[in-house]
């Protein structure tokens, strides 16, 4: 297995933005390989606690291994609506939860992984290798219809049906089993593309076979129910599906009940909006020098 350094995304201002109480109980929703973890960390005593979810088993094992030498780390493996159902059913409430979406530098420098288009391995793209679907089946077995919805909804791939047609043509007689397998098909499409031809092709891919936008938008509402009056909810987004999501979810639990204006008088019980915005969002590109990093929007928002 290939060894990298992984550079965690915002670090400091995500956690600032947490505004974390030494005795305070947080949620890292998002672990990937504990960079704001550790930080969090930093800042809680003895009384404090951390709770962290992954996914991956390789995030897990290093999760464990910080957890040998810090017991109020609290590891839960699964994916977000599992997992923050199963704390709903447990009566947890949390001072802050923080979601860093997206994939992680490990995750796409390991070619065992599939997820990089630079690097033979299986085309495998799950976020969990050790289940569901992996992208060799989905591309093996998806029509070319649905291959080219999906390449065009979450990669915006502007030869989505052409591409998804030469799949089918190819798979017959031979199928797509490494990742290169399919870059090189798509690069001989898109050879005028400035950035590398395969880029919105695997990123749709992987989108898809991981539910990554269903993801998002079942765990934000669950969120909300765990966090403390004055908690914070922060959530980093790598691109502007997911940030879309986000920015939307915000916006309408900061604004007031929506009433029939031909009411003469407002009833003197309209609820109270369940969210307040925090500052403008932080893009990375402003704060921070990882290459991969650069696309990533921060928003902060307060429970009132």
């Amino acid at each position: 297995m290939e060894q990298t350094t992984h550079q965690t995304v915002l670090l400091h201002q995500a956690v600032e933005a947490l505004t974390v109480k030494a005795d305070g109980v947080y949620l890292d929703a998002t672990f990937g390989r504990g960079g704001h973890s550790r930080l969090i960390l930093a800042e809680l005593s003895d009384l404090g606690r951390l709770h962290v979810i992954d996914c991956d088993p390789e995030a897990i094992a290093v999760a464990q291994e910080l957890l040998a030498a810090d017991d109020r780390l609290v590891i839960h493996e699964g994916a977000f609506e599992e997992v923050l159902n199963k704390l709903l059913d447990a009566g947890m409430a949390f001072d802050g939860i923080l979601f860093d979406f997206g994939v992680s530098s490990p995750q796409l420098d390991q070619a065992e992984r599939g997820f990089s288009f630079q690097r033979q391995g299986p085309l495998d793209m799950r976020m969990n290798n050790a289940a569901g679907m992996t992208a060799a089946e989905w591309v093996n077995t998806a029509s070319a219809d649905e291959m080219k919805k999906v390449f065009w909804r979450y990669g915006e791939e502007k030869n989505a049906g052409r591409i998804a047609r030469k799949i089918v043509e190819i798979r017959a007689d031979k199928p797509f089993e490494t990742t290169l397998d399919l870059a090189d098909m798509i690069s001989e499409i898109n050879y005028r593309d400035k950035k590398h031809p395969a880029t919105r092709v695997f990123q749709a891919i992987r989108i898809h076979i991981n539910d990554e936008l269903g993801q998002v938008e079942r765990a934000l509402p669950l969120s909300m129910n765990l966090l403390k009056p004055a908690g914070r909810l922060v959530v980093i987004s790598f691109h502007s599906l997911e940030d879309r999501l986000v920015k939307r979810f915000m916006r309408d639990q900061s604004r007031p009940a929506k009433v029939d204006r031909r009411m003469p008088v407002l009833p003197d019980d309209m609820p109270e909006p369940e969210l307040k915005l925090i500052s403008k969002p932080v893009k990375a590109v402003d704060h921070d020098d990882n290459v991969r990093a650069r696309s990533a929007i921060m928003r902060v928002a307060e429970k009132r």
